[in-house]
């Protein structure tokens, strides 16, 4: 339940594919995007669990395949998540690059590219039985949803 010490290769798959698009965002931001106004206890969330993620992603190796059996439908359910999060990116780069089209649901889920990201890493935590994983996502969930729900709010 604590996890295996190892370097994880479907942590760093995970990481990469969170990584990739928002340095592709970074500089390509909504051009009505304002964050002047955050809430600092969602900053501070939002930045403890991405750094716990990051860390719970990478040294333990729950996350690795060893062998397939119906336990793997966990991982399954949270790559699909992660392929949905990246469709989302796709779809905000082909796209007008304002807050209403970075904001935009799909299949009915708000604000996905906060939500998606954060359902992959608990359900990943589930699958590797890695309370760390769980508890971090919980935190970077609090802090980047929040911040997310506080930015559609402030469009509306």
């Amino acid at each position: 339940m604590l996890g295996n010490l190892g370097f994880s290769y479907i942590g760093l798959i995970y990481l990469l594919m969170l990584i990739i698009p928002n340095t592709i965002w970074s500089k390509n931001q909504p051009t009505d995007y304002d964050n002047s106004q955050e809430n600092k206890i969602f900053l501070l969330c939002e930045r403890v669990g991405q750094v716990c993620c990051t860390c719970s992603l990478l040294i333990f190796s729950n996350y690795d395949i060893v062998h397939f059996s119906t336990w793997g439908l966990w991982l399954l359910a949270s790559f699909l998540v992660m392929i949905l999060y990246e469709i989302c990116w796709i779809r905000y780069f082909t796209n007008d690059y304002i807050v209403a089209n970075f904001y935009r649901s799909i299949f009915g889920i708000p604000i996905p590219l906060a939500i998606l990201p954060v359902m992959a890493f608990l359900l990943l935590g589930i699958y590797g039985k890695v309370v760390w994983l769980v508890v971090s996502a919980i935190i970077f969930g609090i802090g980047h949803i929040g911040i997310h729900i506080q930015h559609l709010k402030a469009i509306k």
